[in-house]
């Protein structure tokens, strides 16, 4: 089993579960490529998506309320991915493309860390 431990400077750190989060990834694929080469789809690439910049992938065509959340997000890390997550709607404080929710934090957590090994 691989593990990955995150840690972000807002204090968001546990032991995680990369190859669980690959699995529950499956579920984003509709939307979303991961890896060298992807592409966007429904939905941008996450490939290095922690640690990026909001709503910058060239190209992709972000709604407006999630390119107004983006400044105030920053820069993506492993709290803020978890909160968008969780309901990307309520996050944004507006219409997303996203309308797909992970709701377990266990499995939120775990797809971040396989996304974090990812670059």
């Amino acid at each position: 089993m691989a593990t990955v431990v995150l840690a972000a400077s807002t204090g968001w750190a546990m032991a995680q579960d990369a190859a669980a989060g690959e699995k529950v990834f499956v579920k984003c694929k509709t939307c979303h490529e991961v890896g060298a080469g992807a592409k966007a789809k429904i939905g941008p690439p996450l490939t290095g998506i922690v640690g990026r910049q909001a709503a910058s992938f060239e190209g992709f065509a972000y709604s407006e309320s999630f390119k107004k959340k983006a400044a105030e997000i920053g820069t993506w890390d492993e709290a803020k991915l978890s909160e968008w997550l969780a309901d990307p709607a309520k996050y944004a404080g507006g219409t997303v493309k996203m309308v797909f929710k992970l709701p377990n934090e266990a499995e939120r957590k775990n797809v971040i860390a396989y996304l974090a090994t990812k670059k």
